[in-house]
């Protein structure tokens, strides 16, 4: 098979990865000038106008073991995960996460991003410069006025298409207020204040109000015809080529994982201005590391040679924990659980409704009635003694900071082989800013071979112990809703059966029922089954951070890799610290940044 992509021997900018950020980057600085030849390159397949990447209801399917649209990264077992490995899904194509994400439009807390520049040393990073250009980024068909969000940007946000909202959704927005008390129903819970904390709100989604999905490939790249921006699939970057401390290019192959008939000789672009890694938290380190920029003592053992001496590289690992616990529903409610089975009535019910009018449940995601929780102070002793001292040195004085995002949602959304073919509904939760931390690393010089994964999840008891909480707090919730009909019993705490806390309901309680009491026995149970069952959201972050290089940094706050010229990087892995949030908001917000950096370096007006 001939070459699948002629590719001249030299470009202006040449990108790693097409993920979110580098759509964004490489489509801002393209637009600007004309003049600069952009070439991003992809190991992953096309999205373009493939229906799995607009319909927002598909993204699922993304997530099976066959996915190609993904890469896997598994970790050894973990005592932490009761003896499981933890499995971390990465974006593997053009458009990155945003072309296979759940959609969800959630934004971080105003002090994420003013801990980016005051506690990390990056002027240009905080709230006040960065919040405008998540606005300059979207078009907020909610209401286009409304502070802190953009009416006229690429991609857009809704509630999703016509008739996408589950009933189920909506149960939790009315009971929620009713039960909660001190937590009102609100029309805004991401407008980066405490105002948007301890709120139960309908969920936002980066989906069109006619059903589509909001991705950066095709709001960014495809639709924009820009001559100047080459986005190539299939181009798998194995390493950033650095002669005399500036980089001049890269190398990649043809992958065999797309284009599996192609030759798979090494070649080389050179670039005249700038190499920019954009592969991911999950890629960019080991591109890095494969180029000889990493701790020396990983590279000797993996067989590279040292360009930089730079142990940042791949360490300080993040996520956020996500936990569900599922329950049953009401047979006559609407669920997502037909389509996450297959069921090929279902999928044609579906697919007809959403090529009417871009609605039902294709043109949403499940996530509808949502809130992002923070304990009250009467509520903080809940936690334990150990949570209430993290909680007084890392929230205490920074009341824009949830505990955790919950929502209840219309399905269960996993693999439900084995499962009774019932209606489901799940208390979904991610922890917004987990103690626990990871590393990935190369394990060889070969692009193709599994990296050394530890991702770190539940390593510090108090991500623990507020899950623990998260789930008390869920349970009493989903109890409540009229949809209810008990627990699926064996992915639930296996109470003792005279346990008050055993799972013995099968239909809704009244509003003013009893909370339910737990004893040590049953904490100690729940932890168990938190540690069963957390896994992955997809948010990983913080590999390369921006941070001093005697921080254990990688890039400076100009996204520059420390000890080489004409390198940068820019996508999630330089967040220095995490994101209450869906981090589809936080990449999309470093693109935007990364373009006017560079934008500014290169004499470029109006990026």
């Amino acid at each position: 098979m001939a070459a699948p992509h002629s590719i001249d021997s030299e470009y202006d900018i040449v990108f790693a990865g097409a993920g979110t950020a580098a759509c964004v980057t490489a489509s801002r600085l393209a637009q600007a000038a004309p003049e600069l030849r952009i070439l991003v390159l992809e190991s992953g397949p096309t999205t373009k106008d493939k229906l799995e990447h607009v319909q927002p209801g598909q993204y699922l399917t993304h997530l099976a073991p066959t996915s190609t649209t993904m890469k896997f990264y598994t970790s050894p077992p973990s005592e932490y995960l009761a003896g499981r490995s933890a499995i971390v899904p990465s974006g593997r194509c053009i458009g990155g996460g945003s072309s296979v994400n759940f959609a969800l439009y959630n934004r971080p807390a105003a002090s994420d991003f003013d801990a980016w520049e005051a506690d990390f040393g990056n002027p240009g990073w905080s709230s006040k410069d960065l919040i405008p250009l998540l606005q300059k980024a979207e078009t907020y068909e909610i209401d286009r006025t409304k502070a802190t969000h953009g009416g006229d940007g690429p991609l857009k946000v809704s509630y999703g298409g016509p008739n996408s909202v589950m009933n189920i959704g909506k149960q939790f927005l009315d009971i929620g207020p009713k039960f909660e008390k001190e937590r009102p129903l609100s029309d805004e819970a991401n407008g980066f204040g405490e105002e948007s904390v301890n709120v139960f709100y309908l969920m936002p989604k980066w989906i069109s109000s006619d059903g589509r999905r909001s991705d950066v490939a095709h709001h960014y790249v495809y639709n924009k015809g820009l001559q100047n921006l080459s986005v190539l699939d299939g181009c798998l970057v194995n390493r950033v080529v650095v002669e005399d401390g500036v980089a001049t290019g890269v190398e990649y192959y043809f992958d065999q994982r797309v284009y599996p008939s192609s030759p798979q000789d090494l070649r080389t672009v050179r670039a005249r201005k700038l190499v920019i890694v954009s592969a991911g938290a999950m890629g960019s380190p080991l591109i890095l590391e494969r180029s000889g920029i990493g701790h020396k003592d990983l590279l000797e053992k993996a067989g590279i040679p040292l360009v930089v001496d730079l142990p940042g590289v791949g360490s300080d690992y993040q996520d956020h924990a996500f936990y569900v616990t599922p329950y049953i529903a009401d047979p006559a409610e609407t669920t997502f659980d037909g389509i996450y089975r297959g069921e090929p009535e279902e999928w044609a019910k579906a697919q007809k409704q959403w090529h009417k009018d871009g609605g039902g449940r294709l043109g949403g995601n499940t996530a509808d009635g949502c809130i992002k929780m923070r304990p009250l102070p009467e509520e903080l002793e809940e936690l334990g003694p150990e949570f209430v001292d993290h909680f007084n040195k890392t929230y205490a004085d920074k009341p824009d900071k949830p505990l955790f995002w919950m929502c209840a949602s219309s399905g269960l959304p996993a693999d439900q082989t084995g499962l009774p073919a019932l209606n489901y509904t799940c208390v979904c939760m991610f922890l917004g800013y987990p103690e626990s931390r990871g590393s990935l690393h190369v394990s060889s010089a070969d692009p193709y071979t599994l990296p050394n994964f530890e991702p770190g999840f539940l390593t510090k008891s108090v991500d623990v112990a507020a899950l623990r909480w998260g789930y008390k707090k869920g349970r009493e919730l989903i109890r409540r809703l009229p949809a209810f009909r008990g627990a699926l019993v064996p992915a639930h705490p296996q109470f003792a059966a005279d346990s008050p806390a055993a799972l013995t309901e099968t239909g809704s309680v009244p509003l003013d029922a009893p909370k339910i009491v737990y004893s040590a026995e049953d904490d100690a149970a729940i932890d168990q089954n938190i540690r069963a069952l957390v896994q992955t959201t997809w948010h990983s972050l913080g590999t390369c951070a921006m941070k001093p290089l005697s921080d254990g940094g990688v890039v400076d706050n100009n996204l520059n890799v420390y000890g080489v010229q004409g390198l940068k990087v820019a996508d999630l892995s330089i967040a220095p610290s995490n994101v209450n949030s869906n981090t589809n908001s936080a990449a999309i917000v470093i693109g935007e940044k990364a373009a006017l950096i560079i934008g500014k370096e290169l004499g470029i007006a109006s990026v």
